[in-house]
């Protein structure tokens, strides 16, 4: 048994001199159960722990608190970022790439991408599975979903299903770049 919170279920009823079958009657189970319960014999389905919990007017809070896990952090310096080109003028900065297919998530990427003047990236012909979000840092650009244009400035943003063929150029003079996010991944930026 992983999660053993019996003997906080047990320093709770004595704190309150209640007796195992004060809590079993209050409860509707029987002593033994919370007796094998409070030395960490047996697991409680959900119906049963949340009765003990009513009947010790115990915060589920306080109850699990022992059990917060420390999620994983991804972190990439700056100078640590993989950094791939495209012919054309355009580079991309991977900030991140998480795959979840181990928990059941699809994932996410983030890239920072600069587009020379004129260059573009994305493809006219395909989409592919999944969403994408993307927001202008600097320059001007045309993103284009299908057969509609949209023109993007610095500050604005864009999120779309990704299915249908798109494409993003720069349309400005200088540089344009943008925060660009995935999901899934792609992985396919850096092959």
């Amino acid at each position: 048994m992983r999660y053993h919170f019996g003997e906080k279920i047990r320093a709770v009823r004595e704190r309150r001199s209640m007796t195992l079958k004060d809590v079993a009657d209050r409860a509707g189970v029987s002593e033994s159960l919370v007796s094998q319960i409070e030395r960490n014999r047996v697991s409680p389905a959900i119906d049963t722990l949340l009765a003990l919990v009513d009947a010790l007017d115990i915060d589920l809070e306080y109850l699990f608190s022992d059990f917060r896990r420390e999620r994983a952090v991804h972190v990439v310096r700056s100078n640590e970022r993989a950094i791939f080109t495209r012919p054309g003028g355009v580079r991309y900065e991977r900030l991140a790439q998480l795959e979840g297919a181990s928990q059941g998530m699809d994932g996410i990427e983030a890239y920072c991408i600069t587009l020379e003047e004129g260059a573009k990236t994305g493809s006219k012909e395909y989409g592919h599975r999944g969403f994408e979000l993307g927001i202008i840092l600097e320059g001007s650009a045309d993103l284009t979903i299908g057969n509609k244009v949209y023109h993007l400035e610095a500050g604005d943003s864009a999120s779309f299903r990704s299915e249908a063929p798109h494409v993003l150029a720069n349309v400005g003079t200088g540089v344009l770049r943008v925060l660009w996010i995935i999901t899934p991944p792609k992985g396919e930026i850096g092959a």
